[in-house]
């Protein structure tokens, strides 16, 4: 039989209070349940440790020192168990180029309820936001995310905008819609970019793809009117640019954001920021 630490409590309660009824109370256990508890430890270790045929229970010799040792691999249970209870681990959060706005109230919320787990925040360049190189523990992106390997929660929708040079001849239009573009190049950020040229009809997608791997290449490349671009609404304020219109997009469908995490050991707080997240973003 294994040795557990129950068994080494109820010894110890029974070896401070030289009664088994006392120490059950203790323990809040029946009188039977603690001498099954005692019977068992000694037929594990192969000695008496309770001398129970005199008046007074008493410990035996090989008892008492026993005792010694079990009080201290008690305590260096306990021990461990708060160590690792106050070493939380830090939570990593993965985000993506076009997600700095909603993550930021995200990230107050969590420090006001939670001041005690740690959260820190990495930037990712690809759609998981970081979790496909296991760099963070839970991702806000845009995607699309497999949900064969990640569960995915969509927290918001986001407005698609049109995104071209300052001098396009669209630039000054209110609103555009998908077949306004669909004769222009389409710039179309690989790694992280959330437009591809299936957003159109397959009748009246874009003939011309200009590619390309990073944000500032993107926003590069249309500025200088090589071509337009579609993304989401907050990218005028996260990335503004004097060359560059942002167009709504009427009849484009929304962008949904997502929090994505591993389908096999997550961290721990990841289903309070889900929880989190989705009330944080209520509020925005």
């Amino acid at each position: 039989m294994m040795i557990e630490v129950r068994h080494l409590r109820g010894f110890l309660a029974i070896a401070e209070e030289r009664n088994i009824t006392r120490a059950a109370a203790r323990l809040h256990l029946s009188q039977p349940a603690l001498s099954r508890l005692l019977a068992q430890l000694e037929g594990a270790v192969g000695v008496r440790l309770v001398d129970r045929s005199t008046h007074h229970l008493q410990l035996t010799e090989e008892g008492t020192r026993f005792e010694q040792r079990a009080a201290a691999a008690v305590q260096a249970f306990d021990d461990a168990v708060e160590s690792a209870r106050r070493q939380v681990a830090t939570l990593r959060v993965g985000q993506t180029w076009s997600v700095a706005a909603h993550l930021s109230p995200i990230v107050r919320a969590w420090k006001a309820t939670h001041p005690d787990r740690p959260l820190t925040v990495l930037r990712g360049e690809d759609r998981t936001a970081g979790l496909a190189g296991g760099r963070v523990d839970v991702a806000l992106t845009r995607g699309p995310v497999s949900t064969g390997e990640y569960r995915c929660v969509v927290i918001d929708d986001e407005p698609r905008v049109a995104v071209l040079a300052a001098d396009h001849h669209l630039a000054q239009h209110r609103e555009l819609h998908l077949a306004d573009l669909a004769e222009q190049p389409i710039v179309v950020q690989t790694r992280a970019g959330t437009t591809t040229p299936e957003l159109w009809p397959a009748s009246a997608r874009p003939r011309t793809v200009v590619e390309v791997t990073s944000m500032d290449d993107w926003l590069v490349t249309i500025a200088s009117g090589a071509g337009v671009g579609v993304s989401v609404v907050s990218t005028a304020a996260l990335h503004p640019h004097p060359d560059i219109r942002f167009v709504p997009l009427v009849d484009a469908p929304p962008v949904p954001l997502l929090v994505a995490w591993p389908r096999r050991g997550a961290h721990p707080s990841v289903k309070e920021f889900v929880r989190i997240a989705r009330q944080a973003t209520l509020r925005h």
